[in-house]
């Protein structure tokens, strides 16, 4: 039975990561044609896809709405939570079910819906309108991240120091903000990953300026080729890397 279970999850994980793996080779490979066997290795295609014009002018676009909207998420995730955790208000249970609605339901039905309010209100598609698509799904991540450390968080603590004579703002600054400030940050981290990934719902907004991921989906239509694969790797590294420490910090 054991070794039926081993060979079972050795399926799970190359069905998940064989296809990714496959993308890392080939970004090194020496040959423009994606075939195997790779007749030799080169690091020529990462220095492509850096002189690339095109998905270095992507790459811009993607770093300002992710950390546009990574900011205005985090601002509004953590007044949301501490609304939420801290002050009791009519609707309350309500408010909470609706604010984690964004990140459940299908990406086009957000682009679908914000492209139509965006054209019935008049304002025309561009990098704004990404961050405003962005911060709506990346609000509830943060808003899930702060909420639940400060569920754990013991009431006591903020009587005491308000027992100690401290207001409301040296409250905030000396007891709150040091106790869910990894969290703030797991969270930005999150919604900076998966703004920076994001593409159905940037499709629909983006106007005439392509971010990284609509760039290369554009370029993927004539097929793959060795620089895309480069690009995803280093994408890939990067995600990877803010997920890591997103963890880490959710662990404090």
């Amino acid at each position: 039975m054991k070794w039926v279970l081993g060979f079972y999850t050795t399926l799970v994980y190359l069905f998940m990561y064989l296809p990714i793996a496959v993308i890392i080779l080939f970004s090194f490979s020496q040959s423009e044609i994606l075939s195997l066997p790779i007749s030799g290795w080169t690091f020529n295609w990462y220095h492509e896809a850096l002189q690339d014009d095109r998905l270095k002018a992507g790459l811009a676009n993607s770093l300002k709405i992710a950390f546009t909207a990574t900011a205005l998420a985090s601002i509004l995730g953590t007044l949301g939570a501490l609304a939420v955790q801290r002050y009791p208000f009519f609707g309350r249970t309500a408010f909470r079910a609706t604010v984690i609605l964004p990140i459940l339901l299908p990406g086009i039905i957000t682009g679908v819906a914000m492209l139509s309010f965006f054209a019935t209100i008049g304002l025309p598609l561009g990098l704004m309108t990404v961050i405003i698509g962005h911060t709506t799904f990346g609000f509830p991540i943060v808003f899930n991240t702060v909420a639940s450390r400060l569920a754990r968080l013991p009431k006591n603590l903020e009587e005491a120091a308000a027992d100690l004579g401290a207001n409301p703002r040296q409250t905030f600054q000396k007891v709150l903000f040091p106790s869910m400030r990894s969290a703030i940050i797991a969270g930005a981290l999150l919604a900076f990953t998966l703004s920076f990934d994001e593409i159905i719902v940037t499709l629909f907004l983006t106007g005439q300026q392509n971010t990284l991921p609509t760039e290369i989906w554009a370029r993927l239509r004539f097929g793959m080729t060795p620089e895309i694969n480069a690009t995803v790797t280093m994408i890939l590294i990067l995600s990877c890397a803010l997920v890591i420490f997103s963890q880490r910090f959710s662990k404090e």
